[in-house]
C-alpha cells in the first residue's frame, strides 16, 4: 500500500493530466465553427473539481493491464463531459443560482443558453466515447438513459414521504453510480481485460458511486457553505435522500408527525428541529455505516485484480470520497 502522501501526489498528477487534456480539447474547439458553443460551456467545464470519474477511468485502465494512457484518455474526457452536462442540467432543474460559489450557467446567461450548453456537452461526450468499440458505446448509451430515468424517478418522489430505500437506490444508481461503473468498466474494455476484470471494475465503480451519493446526502444535511452549494438544498427541494427516508421509517407517533411537518413546511429556522429528529432516529449513523459498507464492497471487488500501484490508488480514491467536504 502506498503512503497517504504518495497517494495524494500520484492522484494530483493524474488530475493534472486530465486537466491538461481537457484544456487542450477545449482550446481545439475554440478555434473552429463550434467556438460560440464552447465559449459558452468552457467556464463550467474548466471550473475545476476532483475529476473522480476520469481519474478512476485512467486508474482502472492501468489496473486492468492497460499500457499507453492515451488509449483511454478520450474515454476519460467523455466521462467528465457527460458529468458536466448533467450538472448544467441539474442546476436548471433545481433552479440553483450558484455552484462552487459562482453563478450557474443559466443564471448568468439565461435558461435557453444553459440548456444549449448542457446539450452541447452531452454531444461532445458521445463524440469522444463513440470512438471506441460498440460495447463501450452501448454501455455509455445505457448509462445516459439511466441518468434520464433516475432524474424522472426523483421528480416522481419529490415530497413523497412514502419513498422507500429501494426507490432511492433506483434513483441514485441511474443518476450517479452508473456513471462511475461505466467509466471503470469501459476503461477495462479498452485495456482488453477479461470479462471478469471488466465486471469487477463495474462493481467497484457502482459501489463507489453509491457511497459518493450518500456522502452528498450527508453534506446537504451537515455541510457548510464551502461545500459548493447551500446546505439544505435537497431538503428545500423536497428530495427524499436516504437519511430522511430512514428517519421517516424509524420514528413513530408524535416524532414521526413532527418530522413530516418539518419536511412539508421546511424553512431555515427549522434546521435544529430537523437535525434533532434525524439524530433521534439514528439516521446519520445509519448513513455513515452504509457509506462504509459500500466502500468495503468496492474494495472487495478489486481484490481479485493483480497488485499494482493503480489498484492501491483506486482504493485511496474510494476512501478520499468518503472524507470529502465538497
Amino acid at each position: 500500500m502506498v503512503s497517504m502522501r504518495s497517494a495524494n501526489e500520484r492522484l494530483a498528477h493524474r488530475r493534472n493530466v486530465v486537466d491538461e487534456a481537457l484544456e487542450a480539447f477545449v482550446q481545439d474547439r475554440m478555434t473552429g465553427s463550434e467556438a460560440p458553443a464552447m465559449s459558452l460551456a468552457r467556464d463550467v467545464l474548466l471550473a475545476g473539481g476532483k475529476r473522480y470519474r476520469p481519474v478512476l477511468a485512467l486508474l482502472a485502465f492501468e489496473a486492468a493491464g492497460g499500457g499507453d494512457p492515451n488509449e483511454v484518455m478520450d474515454l476519460a474526457l467523455s466521462a467528465e463531459l457527460i458529468h458536466t452536462a448533467t450538472l448544467v442540467h441539474d442546476d436548471i432543474y433545481d433552479q440553483s443560482k450558484t455552484r462552487r460559489g459562482k453563478p450557474t450557467l443559466h443564471a448568468s446567461h439565461g435558461m435557453a443558453h444553459g440548456i444549449i450548453a448542457g446539450d452541447y456537452l452531452f454531444v461532445l461526450g458521445f463524440e469522444l466515447g463513440g470512438r471506441y468499440e460498440a460495447r463501450i458505446v452501448e454501455r455509455m448509451a445505457r448509462t445516459c438513459a439511466g441518468i434520464a430515468t433516475g432524474e424522472l424517478l426523483q421528480f416522481e418522489h419529490i415530497d413523497d414521504l412514502a419513498t422507500t430505500p429501494e426507490d432511492y437506490y433506483a434513483i441514485i444508481d441511474g443518476k450517479t453510480a452508473g456513471a462511475f461503473a461505466t467509466a471503470c468498466s469501459c476503461a477495462a474494455i479498452v485495456a482488453n481485460a477479461p470479462d471478469s476484470t471488466v465486471e469487477a471494475l463495474d462493481g467497484f465503480g457502482m459501489e463507489v458511486g453509491r457511497a459518493f451519493q450518500l456522502v452528498d446526502d450527508m453534506l446537504d444535511l451537515t455541510g457548510e457553505a464551502s461545500m459548493g452549494k447551500p446546505r439544505g438544498t435537497d431538503v428545500h427541494e423536497g428530495k427524499m435522500t436516504l437519511p430522511i427516508i430512514h428517519a421517516l421509517t424509524m420514528l413513530h407517533g408524535v416524532e414521526r408527525e413532527q418530522l413530516a411537518d418539518v419536511l412539508r413546511n421546511f424553512s431555515d429556522d427549522r434546521w435544529e428541529e430537523l437535525t434533532y429528529l434525524l439524530q433521534e432516529a439514528g439516521s446519520f449513523d445509519y448513513a455513515l455505516q452504509l457509506i462504509e459498507n459500500h466502500l468495503d464492497r468496492a474494495l472487495a471487488e478489486i481484490d481479485s485484480l493483480p497488485p499494482s500501484a493503480a489498484r492501491d490508488l483506486m482504493s485511496e480514491v474510494a476512501r478520499l470520497s468518503q472524507s470529502r467536504r465538497t
